[in-house]
């Protein structure tokens, strides 16, 4: 059972969101910067955020230079000038709002390893800064092979290096407890441990069903709007969407005594990424060898490409080096038939900001600001 004085402080909102990922708390910033008076409720279904936003490995990327090609023999030019704008928008968002000291944001460099295979994307490179200039204002890719040997990576796999200065390294843990501060100081109230499990569309408001633990009813509450950002479980909602989990693999090493390089470093089309983290290497990817067993939302180990990370990384990124594998972790991103995020009026009163496309910290806040604009026309 509620009390009254539960049902009359606790239940009646203008806005509710569900998910406090970087979607959703960025979407409750936004609203509340149109909305001043408005009273905005997020909530998430774990203890912490539950998906991708807590287990990346930190990039403040705008796509690789393979992983751009590999964009453009399946993509329009124009669709991939706009997806490279919506993350470039959404970092800079992103750091105009939190700060690059509460971010941690560093830009020490990005490279991607490439490999003899990949060798034919350095003569399209000069083809790929040219398309994107217009945006990027400066050209994105150059070659770095000098490098290679001083980062200490094996010669013998990888052939090339090519450097992108126009992207940066962020502590994601920093990031969402900043985004968390900001959103309790502006009056956004979060509530964790509130799985949703209904909603349900009235002529004049939205009532949100959540299980509560202790007593034998659900908890509904009600709003004016409902925003839905839970990216890879969104399926749990809305079973018609095209939105398909991707589960990421990550580890970490222990400490490791003269590391030679730092900075983000990306390889494969972006499957595989890795960087410093304060004489640690973080390393994750590896989806492309197992996309059926990764098209999960279970938070589980898939030991055949835990294994493949740490070949490599004994074999090709530290041969030269001994070290440990400290910790692991998995982290569920969301995909589809598109890459780009789904922002839509889903009806009268629901809106809808999910799949991201591994690429949540770069575009995250600029979706939320276009959720935002979506849940306050009146």
């Amino acid at each position: 059972m509620l009390s009254f004085w539960e049902k009359e402080s606790f239940l009646q909102y203008d806005y509710i969101i569900v998910g406090s990922g970087i979607v959703g708390l960025s979407t409750a910033l936004s609203i509340r910067d149109k909305k001043p008076e408005a009273s905005i409720l997020v909530l998430e279904r774990g203890i912490l955020p539950t998906g991708a936003s807590t287990k990346n490995a930190g990039f403040a990327c705008i796509g690789s230079l393979t992983e751009i090609l590999d964009d453009l023999s399946i993509m329009r030019e124009e669709e991939v000038l706009k997806l490279v704008e919506l993350r470039l928008n959404g970092l800079q968002l992103l750091r105009k709002r939190i700060g690059d000291k509460n971010l941690q944001y560093r830009e020490r460099g990005s490279y991607e390893l490439i490999t003899k295979k990949e060798v034919d994307a350095l003569d399209r490179m000069d083809a790929v800064n040219k398309l994107l200039n217009p945006i990027l204002k400066s050209p994105a890719f150059s070659r770095a092979d000098h490098l290679i040997s001083s980062f200490g990576f094996n010669k013998s796999m990888v052939s090339h290096l090519v450097q992108n200065m126009l992207e940066g390294e962020l502590h994601t843990g920093s990031m969402m407890r900043a985004l968390s501060r900001i959103c309790a100081e502006r009056g956004i109230e979060i509530r964790t441990g509130c799985n949703v499990s209904a909603i349900e569309e009235e002529s004049n408001s939205v009532t949100v069903g959540v299980a509560h633990p202790y007593i034998q009813q659900d908890v509904s509450f009600k709003a004016q709007k409902l925003i839905v950002c839970t990216n890879a479980f969104t399926a749990t909602l809305f079973p018609d969407e095209d939105v398909k989990p991707g589960r990421g693999q990550v580890i970490i090493t222990d400490v490791i005594e003269n590391l030679s390089f730092q900075g983000i470093f990306h390889f494969a089309k972006g499957f595989y990424y890795f960087r410093e983290l304060e004489g640690r290497i973080l390393f994750g990817g590896g989806r492309n060898l197992d996309f059926d067993g990764e098209t999960s939302t279970a938070f589980e180990y898939n030991s055949k490409i835990l294994a493949d990370l740490e070949d490599k990384l004994r074999n090709v990124i530290l041969p030269y080096h001994t070290f440990r594998i400290a910790d692991a972790w998995t982290g569920i991103m969301a995909f589809g038939a598109s890459k780009f995020p789904i922002i839509k009026q889903k009806s009268h009163r629901v809106i809808l900001g999910v799949r991201m496309g591994g690429m949540g910290v770069a575009i995250g806040s600029k979706a939320g600001e276009m959720l935002a604009n979506l849940a306050t026309v009146d």
